[in-house]
């Protein structure tokens, strides 16, 4: 219920980039406001390219682009307006529409992101000079543009067998060569939570002795049995043979560049690691990260909305944390999915199977975490991380993991091509310049 679907993608303007834009347009930045443009029949005026800016800016903020100046900036403002007025009318030829449910749909959506209720998210809109009938035609807007972009544009994009091997090739190499397969020897000198400065600078020394045995040669097991607080004592100071990428972040930058038999000291907040690199290799399995995950699912509709979802699931998290409730029995009483059953489990997942909005706040879990309650499209959700494993990828799913690689990196081309080529269809008439 939670497969991701390819016609969600949209370049168009969403959440608190599209409530900014709503935003600005309530600053009016000149009282004299004309036309100055015609698509077919649809004036665009001097005080909508004005208030476009400021969501123009953050847009090309965030994503790293140079932000034009002046005049340049205005006409950016109006070619886009043109596109979308030009986009907009093609939609309704092609009977491309969104429903008052959808778009109620969104509109709930947009008030939880911001955590507010539905009445409270009318307030903030009418205290910032905008109305309920104008946002609502707005977002109405988008929706359209949304799903007339997701009908046309995926459809176009060609990948060839040709492009999805070189992707392979360029992955397979990629593994070799930053994610070798591995083994590092680990002698941990734990450091007291409250310890004197006395006290971690002697188990300092301590930890220096022994990095200064290991260069030497001296013998691992023996000095792991000796001064290690690590688990690895009784395995001889040996953490496993296993790609770079599953040992912890703090030991693969610390000995990625030394050669085997090297050993070096790093410190985290627990103590002091020494570290050899005992062993390593080139590995040519190509691996994925695979998650394993539960949640509980509540569905707003009927007397229950989603600000009272939000708080009902946002209270099983507290109950759950101070080990008053079980995440599981919750879910079997509670959620309302089909994963309600087994407590619900999702099982062990690869990248791209949920919905984007529920997999970004999934994957900045950690293990264990339970996240705050979330909105996804098809409700509110409670997510809790399990387990995480680098799983071998198989022939076929290395070929569609490569796939919606190219297709992703060809979207936007491909929307560029495809809406130029529906604004060379449009009237388009131009009157005074912005201002």
């Amino acid at each position: 219920m939670f497969l991701k679907s390819s016609l969600f993608n949209s370049v168009f303007l969403c959440g608190a980039l599209f409530a900014a834009s709503l935003t600005a347009s309530a600053q009016n930045t000149t009282n004299r406001d004309y036309i100055v443009a015609i698509v077919d029949a649809a004036p665009i005026t001097n005080h909508d390219v004005n208030a476009r800016i400021p969501a123009l800016r953050d847009q090309l903020k965030q994503q790293g682009r140079p932000i034009p100046q002046g005049a340049a900036l205005l006409q950016t403002v109006l070619e886009r307006l043109i596109l979308e007025k030009a986009l907009l009318q093609h939609a309704k030829e092609a009977g491309v529409s969104v429903d008052d449910e959808a778009l109620d749909q969104a509109e709930q959506r947009m008030a939880a992101q911001n955590q507010l209720s539905m009445a409270a998210f009318h307030k903030k809109l009418a205290s910032e000079g905008v109305s309920v009938e104008r946002f609502r035609q707005n977002l109405r807007d988008q929706l359209v543009l949304q799903r007339l972009t997701d009908r046309n544009v995926p459809s176009r994009i060609k990948i060839s067998d040709a492009e999805i091997d070189q992707v392979i090739h360029q992955r397979q190499t990629a593994t070799e060569d930053n994610n070798p397969t591995i083994e590092l020897g680990h002698v941990f000198i734990s450091v007291p939570e409250k310890a004197s400065e006395s006290s971690v600078a002697t188990l300092e020394a301590k930890a220096q002795t022994v990095l200064a045995s290991l260069k030497r040669g001296e013998d691992l097991s023996r000095l792991a049995k000796e001064y290690s607080d690590g688990p690895e004592r009784e395995k001889g100071g040996l953490m496993g043979l296993k790609q770079a990428n599953r040992y912890p972040t703090l030991f693969t930058a610390a000995t990625k560049n030394l050669s085997v038999g090297d050993a070096v000291l790093v410190k985290s907040g627990a103590g002091f690691h020494v570290l050899k690199l005992v062993s390593k290799r080139a590995s040519g399995v190509v691996t994925i990260t695979q998650t394993h995950a539960r949640h509980i699912l509540l569905r707003p509709g009927g007397q229950v909305s989603q600000t009272a979802a939000r708080a009902q699931l946002a209270d099983y998290k507290r109950q759950i944390e101070a080990g008053k409730a079980d995440f599981a029995k919750l879910a079997r009483e509670h959620s309302q999915d089909g994963s309600a059953a087994e407590g619900g489990d999702l099982g062990w997942v690869s990248p791209g199977m949920f919905v984007p909005e529920f997999e970004e706040i999934m994957n900045k879990l950690q293990t264990g975490q339970i996240g705050d309650p979330m909105i996804s499209r098809f409700g509110v959700h409670l997510i809790q991380v399990l387990e995480r494993r680098e799983a071998p990828i198989s022939e076929r799913e290395l070929r569609e993991v490569a796939r919606n690689s190219l297709r992703e990196k060809k979207f936007e081309e491909t929307y560029q091509l495809w809406a130029q080529e529906i604004r060379g269809h449009a009237y388009i008439e131009y009157r005074e310049l912005p201002q």
